[in-house]
C-alpha cells in the first residue's frame, strides 16, 4: 500500500515550514518515530518523525524549499498486510502538537488526525486555499476571488494575499487612470558588487507581520518620560535576592508589571480590531509579550497573566523565557496569544523611538536608554534617571488624549515604587 506524508499542521498561526535536512531517500527502509525531515517554521525548528514503518518510495522537497502545510513530503510503500482489497493508495496527514523546540522527536497525535479543505467558495466561485489563507485573507479584507493563485493548480498562497493587499493600497499613479503596479528594481549589479539572501525563517515572518501591521493599522506615537531614580534604587536593593531565586530583577520586569495593571484600567489598548465584522475585540486577560533579540532575529515571547503575578514571579519566568528564547528552544504556546507588546532597545541606545504594533494587537510601548538628567524637583535643580517612553497604538481603536492618560498611568506606577507592592 503507498501511503502519502503530508505536512502536518505545527500549531496555531503555522502556515509553512522551510525544510532543513531530507534525512530520507527513495528505497531507504524506516521506522515509526524516526526521524525523516527537520523543518524550521518562523517559530521553531523542528525534527518531524515517521508515523509509520516503511519503504520511502519518493521524496518531493528538497532543503532550502518552503512548502505550505499539507504539501506532501514523501510517499511510503507499507506492508498492505490486513488492509481491504483494493484499497491501494492512504493520505497520512496527522496532527502534530510541538510542546517546545528541541533535537527530541515532536510526537504526532493520531487521534487528532485532520485533512486540511483546500477548496472554499468565495463569492460563489471555489477557490483554492488553505483554512489559514483564507483567514489572512478575511484578516486583510482582501476578496479571495479578485486573488490570482500562483501556487501548484492556482492555489492561491499567503504571499499571493499579501501582495494583493499591498497593491491595493499603493496610491493611484498620476494620469494613470488605476492603481501602480510594482515598481522593479534598477540592476544594482551595474555599479558593484552585490549580494542576494532570501527571507527565511524568522526574518521572513517578521517582514510579512510589519507589512501587514504598517498597512492595516493606522499608527499614531505618543511619547513620554518617566522618573525611576527611586524605581532603580529599589532595583538595586533587591536584585541579589531576585537572583537567589533563579530571576533576574531588570528594569523590564517593573515595566511589565506596570503595563498590566494599566491595561485592567485602559482596556482599549488591550485590544484588536475586526475590520471584517466593523468590531473592536476587547481581551479581558492580560498576556504580555517581550520583544527579545536572537540569533535568529526578534522573536515576542509572551508572558500570560500577567497581573495575578507579583515583581519576583515575573523576574523569574521572564528570565527563565528570555533564555530560552535566545538559545532557540522557546515553546510554541509561549509564542501566542500575546495582548500587548513592549520593547526595550535602551541596552543598546537610543533616545527615543516609534515602535511598530505587534499586528494584531493594537498598543506597543517602546522603552529608550535611561539617563541621568537635570530635573527640577521641589523647585530645585537635581539628577534625576530619566527613562523615556513611546506607545504606539492604533487610532481606530484610541484617541491620543487616552493614550496620554494610559501612559500617564504607567509613568506614575515607575515613579512610585511602593505602588507594585499594592498592584501584586
Amino acid at each position: 500500500m503507498s501511503l502519502e506524508f503530508r505536512l502536518p499542521d505545527l500549531g496555531e498561526g503555522i502556515h509553512e515550514a522551510e525544510i532543513l535536512s531530507v534525512k530520507i531517500a527513495a528505497g531507504d527502509s524506516v521506522r515509526e518515530d524516526q526521524a525523516i525531515f527537520e523543518v524550521e517554521t518562523d517559530k521553531a525548528v523542528v525534527e518531524i518523525p515517521s508515523p509509520f514503518s516503511g519503504t520511502v518510495e519518493k521524496v518531493n522537497v528538497s532543503v532550502g524549499q518552503i512548502v505550505p502545510v499539507g504539501t506532501v513530503l514523501a510517499t511510503f510503500r507499507q506492508d498492505t498486510t490486513g488492509t481491504k482489497g483494493g484499497e491501494s493508495k492512504k493520505t497520512v496527514d496527522t496532527g502534530v502538537s510541538v510542546s517546545e523546540q528541541s533535537t527530541a522527536p515532536v510526537r504526532f497525535d493520531k487521534s487528532k488526525a485532520t485533512t486540511p479543505s483546500l477548496l472554499g467558495t468565495d463569492g460563489g466561485r471555489e477557490v483554492a486555499a488553505m483554512p489559514a489563507t483564507r483567514r489572512l485573507a478575511r484578516e486583510l479584507g482582501v476578496d479571495l476571488k479578485l486573488v490570482q493563485g500562483t501556487g501548484n493548480g492556482g492555489r492561491v498562497l499567503n504571499e499571493d494575499v499579501r501582495a494583493f493587499a499591498a497593491k491595493t493600497l499603493e496610491p493611484m499613479v498620476s494620469g494613470s487612470g488605476g492603481w501602480k503596479e510594482e515598481i522593479a528594481l534598477p540592476d544594482f549589479s551595474k555599479f558593484g558588487k552585490i549580494e542576494r539572501i532570501p527571507l527565511r525563517s524568522v526574518r521572513r515572518k517578521t517582514a510579512e507581520n510589519m507589512t501587514a501591521s504598517w498597512a492595516q493599522i493606522p499608527h499614531v506615537t505618543h511619547c513620554d518620560e518617566a522618573d525611576i531614580t527611586a524605581l532603580e534604587a529599589l532595583r538595586l536593593k533587591h536584585e541579589k535576592t531576585i537572583a537567589a531565586q533563579g530571576g533576574k530583577l531588570t528594569l523590564t520586569v517593573f515595566v511589565l508589571k506596570a503595563v498590566a495593571c494599566a491595561l485592567t484600567r485602559f482596556i482599549q489598548f488591550n485590544a484588536s480590531f475586526d475590520r471584517g465584522k466593523s468590531e473592536i475585540i476587547f481581551k479581558h486577560f492580560f498576556n504580555i509579550g517581550v520583544a527579545v533579540a536572537s540569533e535568529r532575529g526578534l522573536i515576542v515571547p509572551v508572558i500570560r497573566d500577567v497581573t495575578t503575578k507579583n515583581v519576583g514571579e515575573l523576574a523569574v519566568e521572564l528570565s527563565q523565557v528570555v533564555d530560552k528564547t535566545k538559545s532557540g528552544k522557546i515553546e510554541l504556546d509561549r509564542l501566542q496569544g500575546g495582548t500587548f507588546t513592549i520593547t526595550n532597545v535602551g541596552a543598546i541606545g537610543g533616545t527615543s523611538m516609534a515602535p511598530m504594533i505587534n499586528y494584531p494587537e493594537c498598543a506597543i510601548l517602546g522603552m529608550a536608554k535611561a539617563k541621568l538628567t537635570p530635573i527640577v524637583k521641589n523647585n530645585e535643580i537635581a539628577i534625576g534617571l530619566i527613562l523615556p517612553l513611546a506607545l504606539s497604538f492604533d487610532h481606530r481603536i484610541a484617541d491620543g488624549a487616552e493614550a496620554a492618560q494610559f501612559v500617564h498611568d504607567i509613568v506614575k506606577q515607575l515613579e512610585d515604587p511602593h505602588s507594585f507592592a499594592l498592584e501584586a
